[in-house]
């Protein structure tokens, strides 16, 4: 059995995730989106899909400016009483020209993608325990190396910063036995993606990176820690 936590679970890859996740009937799952509209619409097709799967408790919060302490940790605790999962894949992404990119902008993309995270782990470390996994939803925009592309540079910038947070969260957090990982995925098909850039094709469907995900948060502790890890089907 384990008890999940999963940011920007109302669309796309945690979507996904959440339905994979919750078709192994020991899994609990707290679902969290700014969304109540899409997670009930989760919520309704993983009823529909896993009718003896693990218990779903979709939530609507923003992970970057709703209140931790008098919403999402009383809402958690009574659910859980313990966190063995985080899987921080809530995401924000602004396609612009550098030069008219706003700081504002700037400001937007690093709260949700980076100081948003930050919050989620800082909140909820304290309930996790030896043998639990953070996993953080990076991309390969922010893997060192990689082919970059014209427009994001806020979003590849705070993804970055995310594979960094990530390496120094894993040394961090050695003592208490917490593992943590960030997967540096490619282009995806999903509605973040699409918006961003009309009319392309990404090289893998929601679903199945979303199934890849959830294989991952549940697993890949055993095997990895304080990784930057990319998931593309493209070199570099």
């Amino acid at each position: 059995m384990a008890n999940i936590v999963i940011t920007g679970a109302s669309s796309g890859i945690g979507f996904e995730a959440v339905l994979d996740l919750t078709a192994n009937k020991a899994n609990k799952v707290i679902a969290l989106a700014r969304s109540a509209d899409k997670l009930r619409k989760l919520h309704e097709i993983a009823t529909s899909l896993n009718h003896d799967g693990g218990k779903l408790y979709p939530a609507q919060f923003d992970i970057a400016y709703d209140n931790y302490p008098d919403a999402l940790i009383p809402f958690i605790t009574s659910k859980f009483d313990k966190i063995d999962i985080l899987i921080n894949n809530a995401g924000l992404l602004i396609n612009k020209p550098f030069l008219e990119t706003s700081l504002q902008d700037f400001a937007q993309v690093f709260q949700t993608n980076l100081l948003g995270q930050v919050n989620m782990i800082q909140h909820l470390v304290p309930y996790m325990h030896e043998g639990s996994h953070i996993v953080n939803i990076g991309s390969m925009g922010g893997y060192q190396g990689s082919s970059k592309f014209s427009g994001l540079s806020a979003y590849s910038a705070s993804k970055g910063a995310l594979s960094i947070l990530t390496e120094c969260l894993a040394e961090e957090l050695k003592p208490q036995g917490i593992k943590v990982n960030c997967l540096a995925l490619g282009s995806a098909q999903t509605e973040m993606f699409e918006a961003a850039f009309p009319g392309a094709e990404a090289a893998v469907l929601a679903f199945e990176m979303g199934r890849y995900v959830a294989e991952f948060a549940q697993n890949g502790h055993k095997y990895y820690n304080g990784k930057i890890l990319p998931v593309a089907t493209n070199t570099p």
